[in-house]
């Protein structure tokens, strides 16, 4: 694939990933189509915040959700148009009906119930999160609200393309720190550490700079 002019080099990569991962469903489930909707997002991480930034720049009100109100700031600085806290029934209970599609991207296990009654008429969650333990659904609001519960995994060369055009064209890039090979154990602790990548931010190793440096692989 080409990566279009003006996408940073180092952001390329990202989009390869995160971009095109968030990008899919939202191109499956119609948000290309020019209908504007209100898209919910779970989890204010690297992928979450990507899912914030397409999402916005299609046009669409984004419900960006957390367990934590602390990612707040972070979620609207990105381009949320309303936060939820997960933890909060009276959070929950303010955005309840909203959401046309809503892309999950926890991976840790948790309850999708939780996130269910966001949905509104006919609507969506899409599973991004790669969790191994089996969820436990309440089966009545799939029955009287019509909601679907959908998986998805990253996206063909085609939509690849599409997303690359779409952050060429709105100047839309993953939140990127440049590193060299000796940070690799530090940005592994940034991702895994208390909080959980907090910031939203890829990691880019600078191969060129690492290999002519000190470093020496083990």
């Amino acid at each position: 694939m080409k990566i279009p002019d003006g996408i940073p080099l180092e952001c390329a990569a990202p989009i390869l990933c995160a971009g095109i991962t968030m990008y899919d469903p939202l191109r499956y489930w119609g948000a290309t189509k020019g209908k504007k909707m209100t898209i919910g997002i779970v989890g204010i991480g690297g992928l979450g915040t990507m899912g914030i930034k397409l999402s916005k720049a299609l046009g669409h009100d984004v419900i960006a959700v957390s367990t934590s109100a602390n990612k707040e700031a972070l979620a609207k600085e990105k381009g949320a148009t309303h936060f939820c806290v997960s933890k909060d029934p009276e959070s929950i209970k303010t955005h309840a009906g909203k959401c046309d599609i809503i892309i999950n991207t926890v991976g840790a296990n948790h309850d999708i119930n939780t996130y269910m009654p966001l949905l509104g008429k006919s609507g969506v969650i899409v599973q991004l999160g790669l969790v191994l333990q089996p969820h436990t659904i309440y089966q009545v609001p799939l029955m009287f609200s019509r909601h679907c519960i959908a998986g998805t995994f990253i996206g063909g060369v085609k939509n690849t393309e599409e997303v690359l055009e779409l952050c060429a064209k709105h100047k839309i890039w993953p939140d990127c720190e440049v590193i060299e090979a000796d940070k690799i154990d530090w940005a592994w602790n940034q991702l895994t550490g208390e909080g959980g990548n907090k910031d939203g931010v890829r990691y880019i190793i600078d191969v060129k700079k690492s290999l002519a440096g000190a470093f020496v692989p083990k």
